[in-house]
Parts: C-alpha cells; structure tokens; sequence
C-alpha cells in the first residue's frame, strides 16, 4: 500500500470514530437541553403548557435528525471499512474497537 493511501486510512481511522463521538455528544446536549426545557415548564407556575411547545417541537425534530445523522455515518463508516478490504487490504480488526461496535449496528440500522 502507497504511503499516500497509509496516510488517508490512518486519518479516516481517528476522524470516523471522532465524527461519531461528535454527533453522540450533540444527541446528549440537545436531549439534556429538552429535558431542562420540559422540565422548566412543568415547574414555572402560571406557565400553560401550551406555551413552549414550538421549542419543545424544535428541539425534538433537532434531536431526530442527529439519530440520523448518526446513521448515516454509521453507514459511510461501513461503506468505508468494505473499500479498505477490498482495496487495500486492510481488515476490519484495524479500525479503532468503537468502529467495530458501530458495524455492528450498522447491521441492525441499514
């Protein structure tokens, strides 16, 4: 394998799984940010609870499109290791323990 095509596996090696994190830790602030936003309202007297529903709204559809953002790169980190093996040889064992849990799922997703 070229050095050039070594260089671009170990880079994609440390971004893939680093993407992934990423987008799991946007999921865990903007599910924590609708719970707070939930919460608040339920406590604060007066409050209707019509009120605050749009953002309620906001922050779910928010949170749907990171749970398919996560998919999509969970898909693109499979397409991915299939290119590595069948062009260059690589084995899944090579990718980072994380990446291999995510073809895992990638199974139960696509």
């Amino acid at each position: 394998m070229s050095e050039h095509i070594n260089l671009a596996a170990a880079r994609l090696q440390h971004q893939v799984p680093a993407t992934e994190t990423r987008i799991d830790d946007a999921l865990i602030a903007v599910s924590s940010l609708l719970a707070s936003v939930v919460t608040a309202r339920r406590d604060t007297v007066g409050v209707p609870p019509v009120k605050g529903q749009a953002t309620i709204h906001r922050l779910a559809k928010v949170q749907m499109a990171l749970v398919d953002a996560s998919g999509d790169v969970l898909r693109v980190h499979g397409d991915l290791a299939n290119l590595a093996r069948e062009t260059s040889g690589l084995d899944l064992h090579e990718c980072p323990p994380v990446a291999a849990a995510g073809s895992s799922a990638q199974a139960t997703i696509g």
